[in-house]
């Protein structure tokens, strides 16, 4: 199972605790007010946007606070002024690990992201070392047991889909960024469920782990990625079988 399907999978199922912290809103009132103040309030005109709002809907956020979202990130009403980057380095075995920052505070997020690599067995990188290695795709995972694999092809391609890709427990529809909302819209229109979907950086080749001990220090540093405040997305291109996964968790 690759990297970037699998662990965002789980990162799915365990967004319900999450939620309950807050963390799952926090990110998507962020990404709401970005996508807002760069592509217009508008979701039809807005694909990110649109994005945004069908990304919070999912997780039941009320409509008041997608509104208020997007009324502060089009500076109809007063709201703290996201910063974009990434950060990009190396995870135990040379993982590469990329992972985007959305934050008021450039200095803060900088020392913490640089504290976590180094506590946790990988390096920081420079700008673009690993970021040629990932391509912008759009992500639709299904448990194997929801149709066939002839079936979820035909339906999946002739919807627009670039690949159907066997991932282990997991079938992986993936699609050009532009066209994912259409090929999800097919998806839930025929009440076809998916594990997940998401427009994400799929890697063009992975590292394989089977070391138990290198795995378990990898999703340590993918975990304390992910509950930094400043981190809304982790990207990595590790490979971890299926019966090593599954001991670890």
């Amino acid at each position: 199972m690759s990297g970037h399907s699998k662990w965002a999978t789980i990162k799915h199922k365990k967004g319900a605790a999450d939620a309950k912290r807050g963390k799952v809103f926090t990110r998507l009132i962020k990404e709401l007010m970005v996508a807002a103040r760069m592509g217009g309030a508008n979701p039809d005109g807005n694909p990110r946007l649109r994005a945004a709002v069908l990304a919070a809907k999912a997780e039941n956020m009320p409509k008041d606070n997608i509104d208020r979202a997007i009324k502060k990130g089009a500076g109809e009403l007063e709201g703290v002024n996201y910063e974009e980057f990434n950060y990009e380095g190396y995870g135990p075995a040379g993982v590469a690990v990329l992972v985007d920052i959305m934050t008021d505070n450039r200095n803060r997020a900088a020392s913490e992201i640089r504290h976590i690599f180094s506590r946790n067995n990988g390096n920081l990188g420079e700008a673009g070392c690993v970021a040629w290695m990932f391509n912008k795709k759009g992500s639709i995972v299904f448990d194997k047991k929801t149709m066939a694999e002839e079936e979820l092809m035909e339906m999946a391609l002739d919807a627009g889909a670039e690949d159907v890709a066997d991932q282990g427990d997991q079938f992986e529809v993936i699609t050009a960024p532009e066209e994912f909302l259409n090929v999800k819209e097919v998806f839930d229109q025929k009440g076809i469920a998916y594990e997940l979907a998401e427009v994400t950086m799929v890697p063009q080749t992975t590292v394989k782990i089977e070391d138990a001990k290198t795995a378990q220090q990898l999703l340590k540093l993918m975990d304390a990625l992910e509950d930094s405040d400043d981190v809304q997305n982790v990207y990595a291109n590790f490979d971890i079988p299926d019966e090593l996964m599954e001991s670890l968790e």
